[in-house]
């Protein structure tokens, strides 16, 4: 939890309190989509340079750790 804490942040003045990396505007959905999308982390890196693999590990996490806790839905 600690590569969580250290990288992504929740700010109410930011992103409308959206989970960012830190010290960007990137918020982890965008991440997380990307990827769900096909685009590989050189490719997420190629196009946000601010970000470090560190990052996007950070956020799959941090998504992982979300849905850990979520209900069961049915589409």
């Amino acid at each position: 939890m600690e590569e969580i804490a250290d990288r992504i942040v929740i700010d109410p003045d930011v992103m409308v309190g959206k989970p960012v990396i830190k010290g960007t505007r990137i918020p982890v959905y965008l991440i997380v989509e990307f990827m769900a999308n096909g685009m590989t982390e050189k490719e997420i890196l190629e196009e946000y340079p601010q970000l470090t693999k560190e990052d996007i590990k950070a956020a799959l996490l941090y998504a992982s750790k979300c849905l850990e806790r979520e209900v069961t839905v049915t589409f």
